[in-house]
Formats: C-alpha cells, sequence, structure tokens
C-alpha cells in the first residue's frame, strides 16, 4: 500500500469533524483525492468500527464545514477482513473551498506532499481565477520584465523580495505573481516555512 501524499490521506478515526474538513477542502482544491477511513498514518490497517457513523461525521464536515459543500464518494473495502472507508474526493470545478476553523473563520487550504497546508492569498486568487477561462492577456510591462530578469539570475523568489524588487505594496506585486501563474509563467512552491515563486522552464 502506499503511503500517504498528496492525493491520499490515512484517518485512524473521524474524531473531529473541523479537523477532516481541512483534508476535504485540500483535496477538493488541488486534483482531488481519497481519505482511507480505518487506517493508522503507517499505513496499518485498524478498520472501522461503525461505517455509518463515519459516513455521517464526513458528510456533516463536507456540508457544514466546507464551503461551498463538497460531495464525497464512499466506498467500503476489506482489507484482512478490517473494514476500511474509503472516501472519494473529486477535484472541485468550484474552486476554491474553505474549512471552518474552531474560532468561526473559514480558511483555505491546498494539499503539499502529504500536509493539508493553509493556501497563500495568492494561491487562492489563483484558484479563484483558475476556471474563469478567460484567457488573461499578458502584456509584459517593465514590473513583469523586471521579475523574470531576476528569475533568470536568482532562480526563485518571494513575495516580499519581488515588491521590494518594485518597490510597490505587497498588492501589486500579489497581482502580478497571480497573473504570471495563471499564464503559466511562474510557478509557486509552498513548504511550511514559506511559498516562493520560479519561472516556468
Amino acid at each position: 500500500m502506499q503511503g500517504e501524499g498528496v492525493m491520499l490521506d490515512f484517518k485512524k478515526t473521524i474524531n473531529n469533524t473541523g479537523k477532516i474538513a481541512k483534508s476535504l477542502v485540500a483535496f477538493a482544491n488541488n486534483k482531488g483525492g481519497k481519505l482511507l477511513v480505518g487506517v493508522a498514518d503507517d499505513g496499518s490497517i485498524k478498520g472501522v468500527k461503525s461505517e455509518e457513523e463515519e459516513k455521517y461525521m464526513i458528510l456533516t464536515s463536507a456540508h457544514q464545514f466546507c464551503k461551498p459543500a463538497i460531495e464525497p464518494d464512499f466506498e467500503e473495502i476489506y482489507v484482512d477482513d478490517k473494514l476500511v472507508l474509503v472516501v472519494d474526493i473529486p477535484e472541485s470545478d468550484t474552486k476554491p473551498h474553505y474549512a471552518l476553523d474552531d474560532q468561526g473563520k473559514w480558511w483555505a487550504y491546498i494539499r503539499i506532499d502529504d500536509k493539508s497546508v493553509l493556501a497563500s492569498k495568492i494561491i487562492v486568487e489563483v484558484l479563484k481565477n483558475d476556471y474563469k477561462d478567460k484567457g488573461v492577456l499578458i502584456s509584459y510591462s517593465d514590473n513583469e520584465k523586471k521579475l523574470l530578469q531576476y528569475l533568470d539570475e536568482n532562480e526563485r523568489i518571494t513575495l516580499k523580495e519581488f515588491s521590494k524588487l518594485l518597490r510597490s505594496s505587497y498588492r501589486k506585486a500579489q497581482k502580478i505573481l497571480v497573473n504570471l501563474i495563471l499564464t503559466n509563467v511562474i510557478k509557486s512552491h509552498t513548504t511550511e516555512r514559506e511559498e516562493y515563486f520560479t519561472a516556468v522552464r
């Protein structure tokens, strides 16, 4: 059995509807994914006691803790006589999805390797615009040229470095980055510590 990854998440049991919303949202905002309930983090099969209860928790989470609501599909499989609930979350065409946190705030998440990570403002903008087929027309102004030249010489740049380079507000720098990601000129990379951008080669 492959380990957890961008499209696979293991849950021994579902005991927190809020927490599970993070995983559901991260998959829907990405390329979709599967949640295996009854499987420990190390991949060992524990099985679920009551699939009805687990399903109820997941549906409650998908409908009440995710916005827009998410519609997962369920499949039950037996591994070594233990029941594993497979929750399939398709890639959404109404991105971005947000999950509700304990403080009553809504946040967007994306999947990076085997973790659900908070999406930056830039990624949220990209998710919002990704499906609006309006063909972003890019005419390179000096700002875009500065960025591409910088990336030619330095491999990568952060939002902070870019706004310094332009001597402009974060907001303006962010807008340029979003447009360049949408037109596939640059790529965004998120680690747990930072977000940075590189040119698409």
